[in-house]
Formats: structure tokens, sequence, C-alpha cells
């Protein structure tokens, strides 16, 4: 069905969008904090017992359809005129007698739909975030001893492992879901019955309207909580943080894949036009635009709120709900897709230690086995910065070494010194060896991902109880309408 073409230009190409992005998104949630009002209402003897099993019974059988069905027809502005429309015919009463609005605006009906809507994304973040980190917990305890070349600023650095990055990674993970948590607390906070930002006279309840709707509490400031963005921001914040983390280590992947040292996974491939034999890992590329668009849309939600007077206003709010959806939606699809290649991520041809040695990754490991025999850590770092000019590490000799810091004025060494330091820079594996906490050594990888694994499983377990309480509310809500349907009030 299309529009009628006499709409006037704002509402044919503002208000008519804006409808087909937000209905799908709160019209559900929206006859779901209904039926919380007007069971409260009930309760607090504010609506007529009849007026409010009518109410209740519109409100369930909007809930009970099976399709809805959003077309912008020109008969309602946006979806919360759509609600009373749908809900006055549902129950078989005129508009014009419906009180469902009673004690409330669209502004803090707004608000609360607003953070029903991003509880249930950011839980949904939080499910594959946890998911992802343990996944690459178990992947770095496997991939301990993988011993691949680190790098800084895009030059082979050191010696570490497969598991020493995909540990870190995995924390990095945790962090996020940590701030998930906390943006899920301060989501969790219940602005319904502030009304247009100064409350009413009439004797409502907020905090039972936030006990049946799941939230942790009400309001403490009624202007706040409908002219208020700080959790919006925080939301928006929290998901270009998630995907631009991300993206790094989708680059690094893709890297791995590149140079051979872990398999590219058939699943997350594409085949070449022309060329049979190529796996194109595209993934990880489409996996980076999508942190940039979701850079895009938390600039987006700064710059909206950062345009807007403190009070309720749109571009503070209403405006920057798309944003948010679908940078949400991103979200979980990005990290979906992070936790299956990191769960399907096998070693392949790693470097072996003579190529690793090649790089000059181990030159480092030379300059600290020399300081540790007492020569000075700068004057160390110049004998071996001279030798590599000179010729790669592979090809040094005792005496070659011995001369250059004889050269470099340092002095006379015991040949154990030299002998120890060349070790160093032709067995790379020794770093397998390393036991500093939270190393590249293997015991050490193997520990921090023991750390990881349980944080990602605990904090899994803290969003599943807060996922529980939102079906405890759910379900209360349902046996609240109940009674009131029986005729009593709870």
């Amino acid at each position: 069905m299309q529009p009628p073409e006499n709409l006037s230009a704002y509402w044919q190409n503002h208000l008519r969008v804006a409808f087909e992005k937000s209905a799908p998104q709160l019209y559900r949630p929206m006859l779901t904090a209904s039926l919380a009002h007007v069971v409260m209402l009930a309760e607090q003897g504010l609506l007529p017992a009849e007026r409010a099993r009518q109410l209740l019974g519109g409100l369930r059988e909007l809930l009970a359809a099976e399709d809805d069905r959003f077309v912008f027809d020109g008969s309602v502005e946006d979806v919360y005129y759509l609600v009373e429309q749908r809900l006055a015919a549902a129950a078989g009463i005129k508009k014009s007698e419906l009180d469902v609005q009673l004690a409330r605006s669209r502004n803090d009906l707004d608000a609360g739909v607003f953070r029903m809507v991003l509880r249930d994304n950011v839980l949904d973040q939080a499910r594959q975030a946890c998911a992802a980190a343990e996944a690459a917990a178990v992947q770095a305890d496997r991939c301990a001893e993988v011993l691949i070349t680190g790098f800084t600023h895009r030059r082979p650095a050191q010696p570490t492992t497969l598991g020493h990055v995909l540990a870190g990674y995995s924390e990095a993970l945790l962090s996020q879901a940590d701030e998930l948590l906390s943006v899920y607390d301060e989501l969790d906070v219940n602005p319904l019955g502030s009304c247009a930002f100064a409350g009413t006279d009439l004797p409502i309840e907020p905090e039972r309207l936030g006990e049946l709707l799941g939230f942790r509490e009400s309001f403490t400031s009624s202007y706040e909580a409908v002219a208020g963005a700080e959790h919006l921001m925080r939301t928006a914040a929290v998901q270009a943080r998630i995907l631009a983390t991300g993206a790094r280590m989708a680059r690094t992947m893709l890297d791995w894949m590149t140079f051979g040292w872990i398999a590219t996974p058939d699943a997350y491939c594409q085949g070449s036009s022309i060329m049979p034999q190529k796996k194109n890992p595209v993934v990880l590329e489409h996996m980076c635009s999508m942190a940039g668009a979701a850079a895009a849309d938390l600039a987006a939600t700064m710059n909206n709120v950062g345009a807007a007077w403190y009070e309720d206003s749109n571009n503070a709010t209403t405006d920057v709900q798309e944003h948010l959806w679908r940078a949400g939606d991103r979200s979980v699809r990005f990290l979906t897709m992070m936790g299956g290649l990191i769960e399907e991520l096998r070693p392949q041809d790693p470097p072996s230690p003579e190529q690793v040695v090649a790089t000059g990754a181990t030159t480092t490991a030379i300059a600290e086995a020399l300081a540790g025999a007492g020569i000075p850590w700068r004057g160390a770092h110049s004998v071996v910065g001279a030798l590599v000019r000179q010729a790669p590490p592979a090809e040094w000799t005792s005496s070659v070494v011995a001369a250059a810091i004889a050269e470099a004025g340092l002095g006379e060494v015991d040949d154990s010194v030299v002998e120890a330091a060349l070790a160093a820079g032709l067995k790379p594996e020794l770093v397998l060896d390393r036991p500093q906490v939270g190393g590249p050594g293997a015991a050490a990888v193997r520990r921090t991902a023991e750390l990881a694994l349980g944080r990602a499983r605990s904090l899994a377990g803290e969003f599943a109880a807060r996922r529980a309480v939102l079906s405890e509310a759910a379900a209360k809500l349902d046996a609240a309408v109940d009674g009131v349907l029986a005729g009593g009030c709870g």
C-alpha cells in the first residue's frame, strides 16, 4: 500500500520515513509498557474497573496478533498515535474515550520504551561478546606454543605466540563486556511516571511500573528521566568501541591468513570470479567497514545530543534511536562473526624459528642477554644495532660479537656471555619458557587464558541473571493483567 500522495513535504519526507523505521522497533514494547501502565492505574483506583478491563483486553489482543503490519497511510503521525488508534478499535471504544495516556506523556513513554529496546539489544551484544571472549580464551590455551613473529608499527618486532595475541584480545572483549554491564544497569532505570518532565499530582506508582517492566529502579529526577541522554551516548560509545577493537583484530587475522600462519576457513570466504584457486576472506574486510559505520553512528549520536537543549528534544532522544538500533544490530552481527572465526581458527604453517630470526625479531633478546651480563643497556643496544646492519643474526659468530663489544668500548666479556647472547638470537622458541606473568611464555598464556575464561563465564552469568529478571517481570505483568481482568487488582 502506497502512502497518500497528498501528504505534506514534512509528513512525506520525515514522519513517513521515521515511522517506517521506528514502528517495528517500538510498537510491541509500547503495548507492553501500556499494559503495565493500565494495571498500575487500576490498582491505584485511577481507572474504573470496566474501562481498565476494556483497555487491557484490547492491548492483549494487539499483542497476540501474529503479523504486525505497519503502513504509513497518513492517518497518524507516529507509533504513539498508531497504538492509540489500534487500541481504540481493539477495545471497542472511541479514541476520545481512551484513558491509556492518563498520567502519562509521550515523553516518558518514549523514554521508557527506548530503554526497554536498548536493554534487550545490549543483552544480545553482551551474550555474543562473552561467547567471543570465551572462544578467544580457549584458542589462546590451544595455541600457547604456536610461535609467530609479533609486529609493531607493521614491522617485525619480537617473537610471540598466537595464544599470546588471542589471550590479549579475550581481555579486550571482557573489558567491553564489563562496559556493557555498566551501560545495561544505567539503561535499567524506569522513567515512566515522570510524564512530560514534571510528574503529576495523581497518586501513581512509578515503582510498580518499574517492577512490572523489569526495571532495577525508578527515576530520581523526573527531569533527567525524559531530558537525559547519558545512557544513549554511552550505548553508542560502547558499540563503536566493540567494533573498533574488533576491526583491529580482524586486520591482524587477515594478515595471519595471508602469511599462511592460520587456515582460511571456507565458511567465511567468497570465491574469486576468475581465479578458481582463491579463497577470499572478505568477511574481515566487511567487518572493518562495519567498524567505520559504528563510528559514524556514534558521531551522529554525539552531534545530535550536542545540538539539543537540556530538555525533552527530538534531537537528543528520538532522532538518535535509529543510530543506536542500527549500531546495536551491527555489533551483534560483528561479534557473532568474530566469535565464529575464532572458534574455527586453526594453525596452518606458522613461521619456523629460522624465519622468525631472519626478520630481526630476536635482536631485543640478544641485547637483553648482554645487558643481563653487566653491559649497559644502551651500549648493548648499540652493539646489536651495528651487528644487524652488517649481517643477519644467523650469520654472526662468537668472535664477531666479541669484537663488536670491544669496538664499542665496552670491554672484554666472557665467552659464556657471548654464547648466551647468540642463543637468545637464534632460538626464538625460548620465549615459550618466559615465566613473566602475562607474557608470551606458554604457561603464562595458559594462565591468562584460564583467568579470561573464568571472567567470561562469570560475566555471562551476570547478563543471564538480568535476562531472567526481564522474564520474571513479564510473568508478573501477565499475572497482574489476569488479576485486573478477573475483577481484582493484582
